[in-house]
C-alpha cells in the first residue's frame, strides 16, 4: 500500500505523505472539505462553490450550512466556465474555502483552477477541487500544486469501483473528521482496501502512460460524432466542452429520459446527468448553472466515450439520435 501511495505521489508530483486512500470520489470530496475546514487559514464562515458541482459537493455544502457556514454558489458563463470576475466579487473577508471542480462531469468544461488558486493565495483562502473527471485524462501535476486538496476515483480511469484517493497538502495542520481514527493517519476510519488500491494504482499508471494516445482517440470520436449530427444543428444543441470524451447536448422538444431509453433500446448507454443523480427528477445541475430551466433543462443528455469506443459506434449513435428526432417530428405532425 505504501508503494501505491508513492506511485500516486509521483504521478501527481506531490509529497507522499499528502496521499490518502478512500472509497471513491464522493467520500474523498466530503472528507477533504471537512478536513480543510478543521484548520482554516483565517477566521470566517463563508464558502464559495459552483452551482454545477457534483452531488457529493452539494451534500458537503448542506452539512456546512447546518454547521453555520454561508455558502455562495456561482453560475457558469455561457461557455460553461466560472467567471473569474464574479468569483472575485463573491470573495469576502470571512471567505475561508473555495471548492470548484476541475472538469465538469456533464458537459466536460475545464475550470480555471490555476487562476482561482492565485486568488485564494492572495486572500488566505483554502482551495479544494473535485478532479474525478480529469485524473487519468490530463496531466494533473500543475493542478495538484495549485490546490490544498483534490479528490479522484478509480473507476474513472478503468480501476475498480469503490476506491479512490485524496491529495491533502502536508503543510496543513488538520483534525480528523472522525475522532480517534487511526487508519490513513486519521483521515478516514475503516479497513483499508489494499487489493482495490493496488488495482487502482496499476490502472492509473496505464492511463497516465497513454495520455496522448487517449486524447487523440477521444478527439477523433468527438469530431466524428459532431459531424454526424451537424445537419441537425438547429434542433440539437451541443454545449461547449474542453474534454473531448464528454459531449453534453439537448434535442429540442424531447425530454432527456425518453432519449436515454430509446438509445438504450438501440444498444447505447447514455445518461441525463452524473451517475450519483440517477433516479432524480431534477434537471442536471450544469443546466441550472448555465441558466437553462424548465422543460429545456430536462432535455439534457450526456454522451461519453471510452478507450474501447469505436469510430463506427459514435457514427451509429449520432444516426440513432437523428432517428429519434425524426420520429418525434412525425409524431408532432400527426398530432
Amino acid at each position: 500500500m505504501e508503494t501505491c501511495r508513492k506511485e500516486f505521489a509521483q504521478m501527481l508530483g506531490v509529497q507522499t505523505n499528502g496521499i490518502y486512500f478512500t472509497s471513491g470520489g464522493s467520500e474523498g470530496n466530503f472528507l477533504a472539505i471537512q478536513t480543510l475546514l478543521s484548520s482554516p487559514l483565517k477566521k470566517g464562515k463563508h464558502i464559495i462553490t459552483s452551482t454545477a458541482e457534483h452531488a457529493s459537493i452539494h451534500s458537503a455544502m448542506e452539512k456546512c450550512k447546518q454547521e453555520g457556514y454561508e455558502v455562495t454558489a456561482l453560475p457558469y458563463d455561457q461557455d460553461g466556465h466560472i467567471d473569474l470576475e464574479k468569483l472575485k466579487d463573491a470573495i469576502r473577508e470571512e471567505t475561508v474555502l473555495i471548492t470548484i471542480q476541475h472538469g465538469n462531469a456533464e458537459i466536460g468544461t475545464i475550470q480555471p483552477i490555476i487562476e482561482i488558486s492565485k486568488l485564494c493565495r492572495e486572500k488566505d483562502i483554502l482551495l479544494h477541487s473535485d478532479c474525478v473527471q480529469t485524473f487519468g485524462k490530463l496531466d494533473m501535476q500543475e493542478i495538484a500544486h495549485s490546490v490544498d486538496s483534490l479528490a479522484i476515483s478509480g473507476h474513472k480511469f478503468y480501476g475498480p469501483k469503490g476506491v479512490g484517493a485524496v491529495y491533502l497538502s502536508p503543510h496543513l495542520h488538520w483534525e480528523p473528521f472522525y475522532p480517534n481514527t487511526s487508519h490513513e493517519n486519521g483521515f478516514r476510519p475503516g479497513t483499508v482496501n489494499v487489493p482495490g488500491i493496488a488495482a487502482m494504482t496499476l490502472a492509473a499508471q496505464r492511463s497516465i502512460a497513454s495520455l496522448a494516445e487517449q486524447q487523440e482517440h477521444f478527439i477523433k470520436l468527438h469530431d466524428i460524432f459532431l459531424n454526424t449530427i451537424k445537419d441537425k444543428a438547429t434542433q440539437i444543441k451541443v454545449y461547449p466542452s474542453d474534454l473531448p470524451a464528454i459531449v453534453g447536448l439537448r434535442i429540442k422538444g424531447i425530454e432527456g429520459q425518453l432519449v436515454m431509453l430509446e438509445c438504450n433500446r438501440n444498444g447505447y448507454a447514455i445518461s441525463t446527468g452524473s451517475a450519483c443523480q440517477v433516479g432524480s427528477q431534477a434537471p442536471a445541475k450544469t443546466m441550472t448553472a448555465l441558466g437553462v430551466t424548465g422543460k429545456q433543462a430536462k432535455e439534457f443528455i450526456r454522451v461519453s466515450f471510452g478507450k474501447n469506443t469505436k469510430l463506427e459506434d459514435v457514427q451509429t449513435l449520432g444516426k440513432t439520435l437523428i432517428k429519434i428526432l425524426h420520429a418525434f417530428e412525425k409524431q408532432c405532425e400527426r398530432s
